[in-house]
């Protein structure tokens, strides 16, 4: 069966195996103009999608289009009702990205914990006799960490987090307390939670439930000595209460993967501060799950095109 695939923004070659191995045409489309957008797209069968936003009026222009595949678990950049009223399928890379994720909040975790930057900062300078003069640091053991969402993110940062011996606490309305329980964790209201955390790490969706869900008077909350992690969306902390919270030292330090505008503006009031530690919202692309991710999405259009039973439904948000 002839398919044909777009893939908007370039995906690791091991997935693109797949389509050439059941002879599906694809191509890469690197120019994101609505106008090449609707060209290009007109008579695609399926779209891999990285980061580009597929506006509605794309969409309503592509008439043969069956499913979009996300190349990530996010899918706040294409209009997942309108694909609905289509019937037009919206898959996720459910299984590819916790772990890295996972691992990125810990990177941070310990960054800002230890104060890894200025003791980098102390040595390199020539002043190793001087560490006394460096703030204090501390240690994860026995530390109050809050999870505000359990997904399959959420789960595997709390795995790690036990590996520290760190009292585990989670809030996510849409998860069973039971669940919660049995993986060694404690539900906790989000409101309790935020005044005893000593680290949050943010995973949650972005939507009108959750736009600016920490703001400014959440600061006021807080713990001075909280560590702060968002690698979910900008957007979910409001920046300038948290830009405002660091200044004043209502909190200890934050980590931010990601922004309210991507990539952030020029001169950003937080690329001047020594307790921010920053990153490209790459957390979910190391190496090995980006393979994972190109893997997950070619499948999900093969499987859900072929109407294979391999198909993993847990992956199709639209259901």
């Amino acid at each position: 069966m002839f398919m044909k695939i777009a893939l908007m923004g370039k995906i690791h070659p091991v997935g693109l195996k797949i389509f050439n191995d059941n002879n599906y045409e694809n191509f890469e489309i690197d120019n994101f103009d609505e106008d090449n957008l609707i060209a290009k797209l007109a008579d695609v069968d399926g779209i891999v999608l990285r980061t580009a936003r597929l506006t509605t009026n794309i969409l309503s222009k592509c008439t043969k289009l069956k499913i979009i595949a996300r190349h990530g678990v996010g899918y706040d950049n294409v209009d997942s009702s309108y694909l609905s009223k289509r019937k037009i399928a919206l898959a996720i890379t459910g299984t590819s990205n916790s772990v890295s994720v996972a691992e990125h909040v810990m990177t941070m975790f310990l960054y800002l914990t230890k104060n890894i930057h200025l003791s980098d900062k102390l040595v390199k300078s020539g002043n190793f006799k001087n560490k006394a003069e460096l703030p204090d640091f501390f240690e994860l053991y026995k530390k109050k960490v809050l999870i505000l969402g359990f997904g399959r993110i959420g789960q595997e940062l709390a795995k790690r987090c036990k590996g520290f011996d760190m009292d585990i606490y989670v809030y996510d309305p849409y998860i069973k307390k039971d669940f919660i329980l049995n993986s060694d964790c404690i539900p906790i209201d989000k409101n309790e939670g935020f005044k005893i955390a000593d680290y949050i790490s943010i995973h949650l969706p972005i939507n009108d439930e959750t736009r600016n869900f920490i703001s400014f008077d959440d600061f006021n909350n807080f713990k001075k000595n909280l560590i702060l992690i968002n690698t979910a969306r900008g957007g979910i902390v409001n920046e300038d209460a948290l830009i405002e919270a660091l200044k004043n030292k209502k909190i200890n330090s934050a980590g931010l993967d990601v922004f309210e505008k991507e990539p952030p503006v020029e001169n950003h009031p937080l690329f001047n501060m020594d307790n921010v530690v920053l990153s490209p919202h790459n957390s979910a692309l190391t190496l090995e799950c980006r393979k994972r991710m190109s893997i997950e999405a070619c499948e999900n259009i093969y499987y859900y095109l072929s109407n294979n039973n391999n198909l993993n439904k847990n992956n199709i948000v639209n259901k």
